[in-house]
């Protein structure tokens, strides 16, 4: 599994911290950007980079975490593109839930909530990495349905 990374400023100093845990973790992550710092910069440019990493790479199941103030504007930049299903990482449950149910490929982070309690953001991550998809019919016949939105 490939995890690729991406955060606008706000989520900038976290992205970085959440690059180093899955390098520990032994998970192989790519740097979406930014590069540095920008206060500037905006959210939609990196959910971009991460969807295009996502339908580009020969990884078989690839994963995207995004990162920016409430997370919110990162999972509505993403689900904009077919094949996408993006949800909020806010709890350990809601990170199941999205593998589980939906089939997440990315998890936005609200940065601002977590960025102190990296002990909850670690089991977060977790959980969306190793929550698989469940498969029902029902979840496999929903999902096609956002596709054909």
């Amino acid at each position: 599994m490939i995890v690729f990374v991406g955060s606008d400023h706000n989520g900038f100093a976290m992205k970085k911290q959440v690059l180093a845990y899955l390098k520990k973790r032994n998970i192989e992550a790519v740097d979406c950007g930014d590069e540095v710092l920008n206060p500037d910069d905006d959210f939609p440019i990196f959910a971009a980079k991460a969807v295009a990493a996502i339908k580009t790479t020969h990884d078989k199941d690839p994963r995207a975490l995004l990162l920016c103030g409430s997370g919110q504007g990162m999972v509505m930049a993403s689900n904009r593109f077919k094949g996408i299903r993006a949800g909020l990482g806010w709890s350990v449950e809601a990170a199941k839930g999205i593998r589980n149910d939906e089939d997440a490929n990315i998890m936005a982070l609200p940065s601002e909530m977590l960025k102190n309690d990296t002990i909850l953001a670690h089991a977060i991550i977790d959980a969306f990495i190793n929550t698989p998809f469940a498969g029902a019919n029902r979840y496999i016949r929903r999902n096609r349905e956002l596709d054909e939105l």
